[in-house]
């Protein structure tokens, strides 16, 4: 498998910001997956904040400049994306929302996409399921299944967040491998077959074989 591009981007606010610090680790996290199955991965990071000026200046004049524009084409271009929202009003921040609203329609068709936000508590984790992942079905991107969500209290204690960041990691891992297929380039040995924890590779069995399993004296 040639070497995946995967951008990172997220909408914290903050400097720092628990957002970003999310994006960090879920990234760490997903090259550390990768890496156990022989891939070796570019990881870009995009901060929105750095952003807001030229997100809305884009409205006002129709044209993505300077760093915004690279952002776009870096989005356009990546093999796999992670984003991270902080949540406002029980949904995704409006600057998070503004930057996909300009992104290309179509060019996220298939990607594979691995969603997280960070709130003040837990009570905000569903928007995952009610914000995140219908925005990026919309945009036919191919969402991973375990979303993660970190509450104030998950950062600096002993919480379950890493695991649950290295789950979901790996799943998205996985989403990849498949997505981009197991061919190594010319030359190069091909990567170590990949399985997430907890799943089970799929067996088919001929229907010919099940019927004579299931007649008597075959």
């Amino acid at each position: 498998m040639s070497t995946p591009s995967i951008v990172v981007v997220t909408a914290g606010l903050g400097e720092p910001s628990t957002t970003a610090l999310l994006g960090e680790n879920l990234s760490e996290a997903t090259g550390q997956a990768l890496g156990r199955a022989g891939v070796e991965a570019n990881f870009t990071h995009i901060s929105l904040r750095s952003l807001a000026k030229d997100i809305t200046n884009h409205y006002l004049t129709g044209f993505p400049l300077g760093a915004l524009a690279t952002a776009l084409d870096q989005v356009r271009d990546a093999d796999a994306l992670i984003v991270v929202t902080p949540v406002f009003k029980a949904s995704y921040s409006g600057l998070f929302k503004s930057f996909w609203d300009l992104v290309e329609d179509g060019s996220l068709a298939g990607k594979p996409v691995l969603i997280a936000a960070t709130g003040g508590t837990a009570r905000h984790s569903l928007m995952l399921e009610t914000a995140m992942r219908p925005l990026f079905s919309y945009l036919k991107a191919t969402v991973a299944p375990s979303g993660v969500f970190a509450a104030t209290d998950d950062f600096g204690s002993d919480t379950n967040l890493a695991p649950r960041i290295a789950k979901a990691a790996a799943e998205f891992a996985q989403l990849v491998l498949w997505t981009l297929g197991s061919a190594a380039p010319a030359g190069q040995a091909p990567a170590a077959a990949y399985k997430a924890p907890g799943l089970e590779a799929l067996t088919v069995t001929p229907f010919e074989e099940l019927l004579k399993r299931n007649t008597p004296g075959a």
